[in-house]
């Protein structure tokens, strides 16, 4: 119970964040041409931005105070699972349960724009005309002119610099075993790599709902147009081989079945390794 708070909260924290974010690019001025920028109306008072930092920064104190006070009572320590390992954090301690709170929400923000790049780079044929497309290029922003292959590892060199830096005090919390040189680089990159996992999710979600969408008439909208258009670049590469029966199409059950176990042989080839570097 407490877990499914805790992801409802991340959600209500990341939504603070971004709507921090469209407020700020709201109130920039126009620029010239024809860039997504120049097509934004100026919000309201600038202090708007503030109220959602304030808020941000308000639930991720309050919510760490609350898993401190109710935690141990549930006999609950919260975790962070990050591919090859798992950081647990001690609830009847507020300084932990506070790094808690911050660690979530990073790993959220992380995750979410990871998504939003891998779409960025896999849907670059659509135009602004889609409004989906146009939101995800808005949110990146310069990102958004980045080549596909550096938007891609970005999200996992981050991931790994963050775990290089921050785990020394993770072991002198005692929450992570004893690791330096060679072996803390071989684990950061572990880490980092183990972000591409998240990918699982984004991309099953994207094929159950085109699956959906194929046998169940839901009506005409632009955001199924973007699901079918995903859907249908995620499964390109099976494109040439022979998956369609009649009117039935197999391949976005292929890319299913392929990704779920490609996904956990990563994982647990990344977590042996992981041990080896431990």
């Amino acid at each position: 119970m407490l877990s499914l708070i805790d992801f409802i909260l991340n959600i209500a924290s990341l939504l603070l964040f971004l709507n921090w974010r469209a407020v700020r690019a709201n109130t920039l001025p126009r620029a010239g041409g024809v860039s997504i920028v120049s097509t934004l109306k100026r919000a309201g008072p600038p202090v708007r931005r503030w109220l959602n930092l304030c808020g941000l920064a308000g639930l991720l104190f309050l919510r760490a105070g609350f898993y401190c006070a109710i935690g141990p009572a549930f006999h609950w320590d919260p975790k962070v699972p990050l591919g090859p390992t798992t950081v647990v954090f001690r609830s009847d301690f507020f300084g932990r349960m506070l790094l808690f709170s911050f660690t979530g929400f990073i790993v959220t923000m992380v995750i979410f724009y990871f998504w939003l790049l891998f779409l960025s780079c896999i849907n670059s044929r659509l135009p602004d005309s889609d409004p989906q497309q146009k939101l995800i290029r808005l949110h990146l922003g310069w990102l958004e002119r980045w080549p596909a292959f550096l938007k891609l590892i970005l999200p996992c060199i981050g991931v790994m610099a963050l775990w290089y830096v921050c785990n020394p005090m993770l072991e002198k919390m005692g929450m992570t075993p004893k690791a330096s040189g060679w072996h803390l680089i071989g684990q950061s990159a572990l880490v980092g790599l183990a972000t591409c996992l998240s990918l699982k999710y984004l991309v099953i979600g994207f094929l159950l709902l085109h699956l959906l969408n194929s046998y169940v008439y839901l009506g005409e909208s632009l955001f199924w147009n973007f699901v079918n258009a995903t859907a249908a670049a995620i499964v390109r590469p099976l494109k040439p081989m022979p998956l369609r029966i009649g009117k039935i199409d197999l391949a976005p059950v292929v890319a299913i079945v392929v990704i779920f176990v490609a996904a956990e042989f990563s994982r647990r080839g990344l977590t042996k390794l992981y041990v080896k570097f431990s």
